[in-house]
């Protein structure tokens, strides 16, 4: 499939937000550009942007929440949930969530999709981390 057969797909700001090669804004197109959006549903919480105030996740909501089965089923349907409200072009296949505790607590959020025009699978692990100030990866 060649890139004219995939512009549905779409094209738009690759995140975060930086200069391209010739010092225009960076993209992401075309599958990349469906992951990103991925990406910034989990990554935002509802009432974030003024003009979609429903967009996003929610998951910082749960950032002090006790790394329990209940949260694990708690940030599973909100993931699962925002995606399929907000990523038209996918099909969630499958949401799993684990848990790490100790030094590096974190949820790692795992998801499981396919474009659907495409056809395409694809796995995506979603960091999310529960102690103020550590790094990313």
């Amino acid at each position: 499939m060649d890139s004219t057969d995939r512009a549905f797909l779409g094209r738009g700001w690759d995140f975060p937000v930086h200069a391209g090669p010739g010092g225009e804004i960076a993209e992401a197109e075309y599958d990349a550009d469906v992951q990103e959006a991925v990406r910034l549903v989990l990554g935002t919480d509802p009432g974030e942007r003024v003009m979609l105030p429903e967009f996003g996740s929610g998951l910082r909501a749960l950032l002090f929440e006790p790394l329990t089965a209940t949260t694990r089923a708690l940030v599973q349907l909100r993931v699962r949930e925002a995606l399929v409200r907000f990523e038209p072009r996918i099909d969630v296949l499958e949401v799993k969530v684990e848990l790490q505790t100790g030094g590096d607590a974190a949820v790692l959020v795992e998801v499981e999709y396919r474009v659907r025009s495409t056809n395409t699978f694809y796995n995506l692990v979603y960091p999310f981390y529960l102690l103020e100030g550590t790094p990313a990866p």
